[in-house]
């Protein structure tokens, strides 16, 4: 039986990794696919209005795009909003998740494992992790208090994929190095360059790359928390 269920990209990195302008992009691409986008508010993300075509009077903010895509703000819970996109009727090709810069991906991806009802029309396809080559480095070496994680290491080992951008203001030695010191820490996802976030749709969406037996071997409390 093929798997129908709509497939989940969690979209990860630190501010200013460009996250904004990915998403940015895949609202107003012409890729002829109906993608849902689910912002957190706490980003400074405003969407441009020039590109709402239609506005759904709820407190959540659910705005259809002239492309055909659907644009949500989250306050909060993350399951209600998706229940209330599944209950639409529109069929959905995708859904991207946006994390706020500071979140460990780890809690959104139990989402779609741990409540029956999202379960049963999505499927988690990739956690991609966006990836700031100018600053990176800063935040990977950022000391923490002790029992406290680096937000930045978890976004790149929970990655399925690691967009490694801006990549044009750093030097060809500096990617090396920053490409080695990200598959020390993950050494099973792909890396791509990027500048300015540009990437096709299909390399970040319905990419099947997510694996559970992966990340259970990394984190075995997964699925406990």
């Amino acid at each position: 039986m093929p798997d129908t269920r709509v497939p989940v990209t969690v979209l990860t990195g630190y501010l200013g990794s460009g996250k904004t302008t990915l998403l940015n992009h895949i609202l107003t691409a012409n890729h002829g696919k109906r993608i849902a986008v689910i912002e957190n508010e706490f980003g400074d993300v405003g969407v441009d209005d020039a590109l709402v075509q239609q506005r759904y009077e709820t407190s959540e903010d659910i705005f259809e795009m002239n492309n055909g895509c659907i644009c949500c703000t989250v306050r909060g819970d993350l399951i209600r909003i998706l229940s209330k996109l599944f209950k639409r009727r529109d069929r959905l090709d995708a859904v991207v998740i946006e994390t706020t810069g500071l979140a460990d991906p780890g809690p959104v991806a139990q989402t779609f494992f741990m409540d029956e009802s999202i379960k049963e029309h999505a499927r988690l396809d990739a956690i991609v992790t966006l990836v700031d080559a100018k600053h990176i480095e800063q935040h990977l070496d950022e000391e923490k208090p002790e029992g406290a994680e680096n937000e930045a290491v978890e976004q790149v080992a929970f990655a399925d994929r690691i967009l490694l951008n801006k990549t044009d203001l750093v030097s060809e030695a500096d990617l090396f190095r920053i490409e080695s010191r990200l598959k020390g820490i993950n050494a099973f996802a792909p890396i791509m360059r990027t500048e300015k976030a540009q990437v096709s749709v299909d390399s970040v969406l319905n990419i099947k790359a997510f694996d559970l037996k992966k990340t259970l071997d990394m984190d075995p409390e997964f699925l406990n928390t």
